[in-house]
């Protein structure tokens, strides 16, 4: 009797929800009984998921390397969903923010611990033939790490080091976003030619990556932090979990890629170009770029050392034996 009482009830919420739809429960359930039985690999797309690695050589370890950044970007678009998720809540409520920070934290902290597929999961030999044939691709195209750089902080946080000082919140969003960060980093320094990676990049996404800007002026997460009441500012959960996507975001995720480049592309004799021509040494280190989402929660010299330890040891390691 108790569950034919709740069977009745869950009808009555049906047709009250399916009534301003312009049908009735009825069509709806016609429908539920001629649909087939979900199952984990349609409910995945699993075959469709499996099918999307087409290496372009025969070495064995690129599929490897597509797999890895397959999955990295899903961990981003995971990112992605949780940062939007800050951006648009109305509350306010600290606790959400915190949860929404821990999750980002966790999946940052699953990429970071997973890098050494990169670092040590493929052969060295492999991986510098088969990535001739990926020119001029490179990681450094990853759209989505762009935007979650864009969600996070107001662009004249994200303008080059060299040049930091010369801009503010009041500069238009397309002179921020010419002089940001990470343009340097696939240009020839001494003629300011732009590599074809950047060129290419560029007129894909720069639309894209302008209107999300101006989408996020005054709204990013680190403006979320400082709209809070000063209480709330001072709430240390909340400063934790923000220092650590900054670590992770700015420090620890770049210096992994810092430690693959040293181990494929670093040799006594030369230092090899990576796949898109990017100068890898001068871009990938965090002391130099010196990217920081929310300076306001860290202290003067956690930023006046921001990644520096770290590098040094990798750049000199001569100096650590």
């Amino acid at each position: 009797m108790k569950n034919k009482e709740h069977i009745d009830s869950q009808i009555e919420k049906l047709e009250a929800k399916y009534k301003d739809s312009g049908q009735d429960l009825g069509s709806y359930l016609d429908g539920l009984l001629y649909q087939r039985y979900l199952t984990y690999w349609d409910y995945i797309h699993l075959d469709t998921l499996l099918s999307l690695q087409v290496p372009r050589t025969h070495f064995p370890d690129e599929e490897i390397f597509i797999m890895y950044h397959q999955i990295t970007e899903l961990y981003f678009k995971l990112i992605l969903h949780e940062q939007k998720q800050i951006v648009d809540d109305k509350s306010q409520a600290v606790d959400f923010f915190v949860e929404k920070l821990n999750r980002i934290n966790n999946y940052y902290k699953a990429l970071i611990s997973s890098f050494s597929i990169m670092v040590r999961g493929m052969q060295r030999e492999q991986f510098l033939r088969y990535r001739m044939a990926l020119l001029p691709a490179s990681g450094f195209q990853s759209a989505q790490y762009r935007m979650i750089e864009i969600y996070a902080t107001p662009l004249e946080l994200l303008v080059h080091a060299d040049e930091r000082d010369r801009f503010g919140p009041n500069d238009p969003i397309e002179t921020l976003y010419e002089h940001i960060y990470w343009k340097r980093g696939a240009t020839d320094k001494a003629t300011g030619e732009k590599t074809l990676t950047l060129k290419q990049f560029e007129y894909r996404y720069t639309p894209r990556f302008i209107r999300i800007a101006r989408a996020l002026e005054g709204s990013t997460i680190y403006h979320k932090y400082l709209n809070l009441p000063p209480s709330d500012r001072s709430n240390s959960t909340l400063v934790k979990a923000l220092q650590q996507m900054d670590i992770n975001a700015n420090v620890l995720w770049p210096l992994m890629h810092l430690g693959s480049a040293h181990r494929y592309l670093n040799r006594e004799s030369e230092t090899i170009e990576a796949t898109g021509g990017t100068n890898w040494k001068t871009y990938l280190p965090p002391s130099f770029q010196k990217v920081v989402f929310f300076p306001q929660v860290h202290d003067k010299e956690t930023l006046e050392n921001w990644g520096k330890q770290w590098v040094d040891h990798q750049l000199n390691p001569e100096k650590h034996i």
